[in-house]
């Protein structure tokens, strides 16, 4: 159990994933050997030529060291947080007269950050409230430099600016009313109205009338800061509370940000291809927590592994100096609030994918933006798969309507092209697809489709588009286009890109076919490649060639079967001889010692 940090590489030497694990050994193997891959995964593993590792002491130091190689490498296939540009933060400047104000990055400067928020219209609306709450000026003067050199504005008239300007208030009066402010930004809502209530009181039996009405003002505009905001604990409640919602199609994280019992901020992820392991989401949890400053207590819904939990504990501790735990819940209001939240995660995921189970509306865009005279009723997709020069396949996915017909997947083992050539691969495969039709009448494929969509860009198109002139059909052809990422782009013909970016609901579906037809594709080059390795196997044996390393997987059903067989069971199989049946034996008894 040796925890530490994979770095796998594609054929140029490109870091494509990195990843950590409790038990390193067990992890990378786990990729190679497990039938049970998402189609992100798969695609994934067949880009993997070379990989490192780097052992570490701790689980902990491991999430702090992928952290640091994903910042350096960016890889294609690590779930990546938004960019933090997008985050918005209120700070409180490191001055002698500190000011309020929004920021986009955060620097080691002195200042106290906040934040940061999922939008800037909820950063602006927090920044007035709290300004106006605490009475601190929102306007460009500077202090001590513009002190006593004009006279206060109308906010100060109407109680909503403290007015150091006109030096309404010493230095010490005005630190405490940004404290004032430091403690309504950290959602201490409730102490610092209590606090307000209990001056306000003071002040009127003093009959200080002033103070009073000022107070009174600055508890309204808590009130109202958190007015819209839903209760969904105690008042002396802060946490983070964290829930998961996956399924074969996408996993959507959702953030619920809870300060004095309300809900202050959400923040939603979205992730297309399927479930997400614990340790990738303890990843992105800890590369949320890279921006966002946690509070002391992060709840993450009940299936969550505590091991991970526990290592994202320690590395939150130690980032930020303070104790930050993280906890699975189990029962009560804890296990409530993320429920809540999974709930919001799942509810999300249904909204984005209600448009694309709409099959009339899905099929009508995608026939506008094609230009196709019909809407198409039997689209065909193909993906070319390979393992270098050996077990190179082709596969056909068939979609009636918007529906995926299993029934009609085929596979083709590419005959005449014997090397790494996805474009005369995919040729062939075509004009075969077709004369199954046209020539041979074959019942599997009863008609010609009504589109084709393929795994590749315009050069396949037009490769394909050559067949079909070939073989004198006709029929559309556009290729599904993906990103330096590997996450769809665009359609397009042998010319033009087709953006479908804009449509939720029209790349979602081609999402969807794309990331299917290379499942399909990869998992029966991946079969046939076993296939391939357990015949070589027997091949190394005296006596047998592939026909009899054939027989003996057909007769026994496996190669693990075919080593624990007997010299009375090897011989009952036609063709093995005494002499042949004592060498299996003796060769796998070699390979046990």
């Amino acid at each position: 159990m040796t925890p530490g940090v994979y770095i796998m590489k594609n054929k140029s030497g490109d870091v494509i994933y990195v990843g950590k694990s409790a038990a390193l050994r067990n992890r990378v193997s786990q990729y190679f050997s497990s039938s049970k891959k998402n189609a992100k995964t798969s695609r994934m593993v067949s880009n993997v030529y070379d990989f490192d590792y780097i052992m570490c002491d701790t689980e902990t130091e491991a999430l702090a060291l992928e952290n640091s190689k994903i910042k350096q490498f960016t890889p294609k296939y690590n779930i990546k947080l938004k960019d933090d540009k997008s985050y918005p933060y209120v700070k409180i400047t490191n001055e002698e007269y500190p000011r309020l104000v929004t920021v986009r990055k955060r620097v080691s400067d002195g200042g106290l950050y906040f934040g940061p928020y999922t939008n800037s219209a909820t950063c602006r609306d927090i920044m007035r409230t709290v300004s106006r709450a605490a009475t601190l000026p929102t306007c460009g003067k500077s202090f001590p430099r513009d002190i006593g050199k004009t006279r206060p504005c109308v906010y100060y008239q109407i109680g909503r600016c403290c007015a150091p300007c006109a030096g309404k208030v010493s230095r010490e009066e005005y630190l405490e009313l940004i404290k004032s402010a430091e403690s309504i930004l950290k959602g201490d809502i409730s102490a610092e109205k209590e606090r307000l209530t209990k001056i306000m009181e003071q002040a009127s039996q003093e009959l200080n009338f002033e103070l009073a009405a000022k107070c009174r003002d600055r508890i309204s505009s808590l009130t109202a800061l958190y007015s819209k905001q839903k209760v969904v604990s105690s008042p002396e409640t802060n946490t983070d509370a964290i829930g998961i919602y996956s399924d074969d199609d996408m996993t959507v994280i959702s953030f619920f940000f809870i300060r004095s019992g309300m809900i202050a901020d959400t923040e939603t992820n979205e992730f297309v291809g399927g479930h997400i392991g614990a340790e990738e989401l303890t990843s992105f949890i800890a590369s949320v927590y890279e921006v966002r400053e946690p509070p002391k207590e992060i709840l993450i819904s009940e299936d969550f592994p505590t091991e991970e939990a526990a290592t994202l504990t320690e590395h939150l501790t130690a980032k930020y100096n303070r104790k930050v735990e993280v906890r699975v819940t189990q029962r009560g209001q804890n296990r409530a609030l993320c429920r809540m939240a999974a709930e919001n995660a799942e509810h999300r995921a249904k909204l984005i994918k209600e448009t694309t189970d709409k099959e009339t509306v899905v099929l009508a865009k995608l026939s506008s933006a094609l230009g196709l005279e019909v809407v198409p009723d039997r689209i065909e997709s193909y993906d070319i798969s390979n393992f270098g020069n050996d077990n190179i396949t082709a596969g056909m996915i068939v979609l009636d309507g918007t529906k995926f017909k299993k029934s009609d997947y085929r596979v083709f083992n590419i005959k005449e092209t014997g090397y790494e050539d996805d474009y005369a691969s995919m040729r062939e495969t075509i004009r075969r697809r077709i004369r199954n039709t046209t020539i041979k009448k074959s019942p599997s494929f009863p008609i010609l489709p009504d589109l084709v969509l393929l795994d590749g860009g315009k050069t396949h198109v037009a490769a394909v588009r050559a067949v079909l002139a070939e073989e004198g059909v006709d029929f559309p052809v556009f290729g599904m286009v993906k990103d330096d990422y590997h996450k769809t782009r665009a359609l397009c013909d042998d010319e033009n890109e087709i953006d479908i970016s804009h449509d939720k609901a029209l790349y979602m579906f081609i999402y969807r076919v794309q990331e299917e037809v290379h499942r399909f594709a990869i998992t029966r080059m991946s079969n046939a490649k076993r296939k391939t390795l357990k015949t070589s196997s027997l091949e190394k044996i005296m006596g047998i060639g592939p026909a009899k390393a054939r027989l003996l997987l057909s007769h026994f059903g496996s190669l693990s079967a075919v080593k624990n067989a007997t010299l009375k069971e090897l011989t009952a199989v036609p063709g093995i001889n005494e002499e042949t049946a004592k060498n299996v034996i003796d060769h796998f008894n070699k390979e046990k010692i």
